[in-house]
């Protein structure tokens, strides 16, 4: 009897340990009533991504879709103070650049989610000179905050020496879908 229940124990702990290290992001955030749990799948570069909204009064479905590098956070707040939060998930990718990405949804009246669009960076741009990757973000004060040290000409990718600077992007309505439009640049 006793060596039937160690092999039950040791079996229920092998399952816990196994589903523990299926996922390679896992974290749960809540406001307003909604609730998103955020998990990724796989190692390396691409991993699949899943998002499980609950506690919307519409669709609750679950979102996946594959991503380039790994999670480095999520973040859920509501920006545009419409009494509805957004998620905004932080992605970094692999290799020595470790580009940064956003992937947001917005609840729209706490009924179903769309997407929230983040431009990338042109290099070209004002904004994006001297930028080589290396980003962080944060919401702060109702804004998305991206930073990143600033590479001059001859700086290798292991010694910035421009500063940094800070791109502040404010979620606003675009024609189909919500986007995140840059508002203010600092550097520092």
């Amino acid at each position: 009897m006793n060596i039937v229940k160690s092999i039950v124990l040791l079996s229920i702990i092998g399952s816990i340990s196994l589903y523990a290290k299926q996922f390679s992001f896992d974290k749960v955030v809540s406001l307003q009533g909604i609730t998103f749990h955020v998990t990724t799948v796989g190692e390396g570069s691409l991993r699949q991504l899943s998002i499980v909204p609950t506690g919307l009064e519409g669709s609750n479905s679950v979102i996946n879709q594959e991503i380039d590098g790994g999670v480095s956070g999520v973040e859920i707040e509501d920006l545009n103070g419409d009494g509805s939060p957004e998620i905004y998930i932080y992605i970094t990718s692999a290799g020595s650049g470790s580009y940064g990405n956003v992937v947001a949804y917005s609840a729209n009246n706490k009924k179903s989610l769309s997407g929230i669009y983040l431009p990338e960076i042109d290099a070209s741009s004002k904004e994006g000179k001297g930028y080589m990757g290396h980003d962080v973000f944060s919401l702060v004060e109702n804004s998305l905050v991206r930073r990143f040290p600033i590479y001059k000409e001859n700086d290798s990718n292991a010694k910035p020496t421009g500063g940094t600077r800070q791109l502040q992007y404010k979620l606003k309505a675009g024609e189909a879908s919500w986007i995140l439009k840059l508002v203010n640049t600092t550097k520092f």
